[in-house]
């Protein structure tokens, strides 16, 4: 095997540190072809599909890639920005906002996709031309799944397996209960109920795994409740005043419940008219909050007999959450970059 090394490298570059958030990424464009290729790299992962690698190249091969990616490129041309998805703009004034937030100490920040573009390996070797030889990876995944973190680690463990000289590596597995990470959730939904006024009901959803994820160890589900758990205290809510539900399940096989769509169909029935919706899985806004949530479910709810239904948009690049990201960024890279106040 022929190792990877650096651009011109130079023994005497000075070593640098750095800073690298990632997000599970976007097609190039709401279009059929590139949906395929976009899915053919997601749902060929096994950390995303547990199924026997034969059976499943058969289903994707011969049925999903031949269904979703037309059905897909029409959700995403729905929520398409003239800069591109809203997980990338989203994700690039994330990091260019780090950048700055951490220039102080010298930080070398950028951003990666786990799928699509700017892949892990480009975006890497970029910053090791730069010199950079400390690395900290900040996944954007507040609560832990083999699914997102480990994925985006077996990405990373992959490229190194390549490399000739492996930087010093701090890797951030999860977020749910960093106390800035909770402020900053729960002041949106403040902020939200300052501006509208209350709901009936407050909904968490997050984003779904298999049930047999849970059953085999994955402490996703957990972290899912504690998160909101936390954020209602932090507002003061009773038990009674909020919910936890889980979406964007993928199918046959039993996934957490309850199910996002089915608990807004029913919802109404219960005496229900208000709800407001609330997605802390997800830093930054994209299909599954503006076309799923906003638009398909909302539609579930009030056809269903609700009144009202209101979402509550992610933290995206807020001063609230980026200063959260910093305190997160800074408590990994630790000794890497002076003390500074609130590095948690």
């Amino acid at each position: 095997m022929k190792y990877r090394g650096t651009d011109n490298f130079d023994h005497e570059q000075q070593a640098r540190t750095g800073l690298l958030i990632t997000n599970l990424g976007t097609p190039a464009a709401p279009e059929k072809k590139a949906l395929r290729a976009y899915l053919r790299e997601f749902l060929s992962d096994p950390r995303v599909v547990e199924v026997p690698r034969l059976l499943w190249w058969l289903i994707l091969n011969l049925v999903i890639l031949n269904i979703r990616p037309a059905r897909s490129a029409k959700a995403y041309a729905g929520v398409w920005t003239e800069a591109g998805s809203p997980l990338l703009v989203h994700t690039t004034a994330q990091a260019e906002a780090l950048r700055t937030a951490l220039a102080a100490d010298g930080v070398v920040v950028e951003f990666a996709m786990r799928y699509g573009e700017p892949a892990i390996p480009s975006v890497l070797q970029g910053m090791l031309d730069r010199g950079v030889r400390r690395l900290a990876v900040l996944p954007l995944y507040p609560q832990y799944s083999a699914s997102t973190t480990a994925s985006t680690f077996d990405k990373l463990s992959e490229d190194f397996t390549r490399r000739r000289w492996l930087p010093d590596l701090r890797f951030v597995t999860h977020y749910h209960d960093h106390p800035a990470y909770v402020a900053a959730v729960a002041d949106s939904i403040a902020d939200h109920r300052e501006e509208h006024g209350d709901a009936d009901l407050l909904l968490f959803s997050y984003h779904g795994v298999p049930q047999r994820y849970l059953d085999e160890g994955d402490p996703y589900h957990c972290e899912c409740l504690k998160t909101s758990r936390l954020v209602a205290e932090r507002l003061g809510l009773p038990e009674s005043a909020y919910r936890v539900v889980f979406q964007s399940r993928f199918g046959r096989e039993e996934w957490l419940k309850p199910y996002t769509d089915e608990t807004l169909k029913a919802l109404p029935g219960e005496g229900v008219r208000s709800v407001q919706v609330v997605c802390p899985g997800f830093a930054a806004d994209c299909l599954e909050t503006l076309e799923e949530i906003a638009v398909e479910n909302r539609g579930y709810f009030l056809a269903a007999g609700g009144e009202r239904f209101e979402y509550i948009p992610c933290l995206n690049s807020s001063p609230r959450h980026i200063e959260a990201l910093r305190q997160i960024a800074l408590a990994a890279l630790g000794d890497w970059v002076a003390p500074r106040d609130g590095a948690g």
